[in-house]
């Protein structure tokens, strides 16, 4: 039995084009950011790119990560700016 590679997981926010912000998650932020800006990443942003990432969270697991993205897309804009800004946590 082969042991699986441990892999960081992200969770992060995007600033679309329009000035609207994008949460999601990821194992492989660089490819996820190359992705969204090809237009090939979340329906969301496909006619929202370039994005830029403004902010982002490391996880040891997916199921953290998941929690994390989750309870993020519960705030409201402000809140998702001040945690951009380092202000809240």
């Amino acid at each position: 039995m082969t042991k699986k590679k441990e892999e960081t997981h992200y969770v992060y926010i995007l600033e679309c084009r329009d000035g609207s912000l994008y949460t999601g998650w990821t194992p492989e932020l660089e490819k996820r950011i190359q992705a969204h800006n090809s237009g090939k990443g979340a329906k969301y942003t496909k006619s929202r790119h370039p994005v830029t990432l403004r902010y982002f969270e490391e996880f040891a697991t997916k199921s953290e990560a998941l929690k994390r993205e989750y309870a993020i897309k519960q705030l409201s804009r402000e809140e998702k700016m001040k945690l951009i800004r380092g202000v809240a946590k």
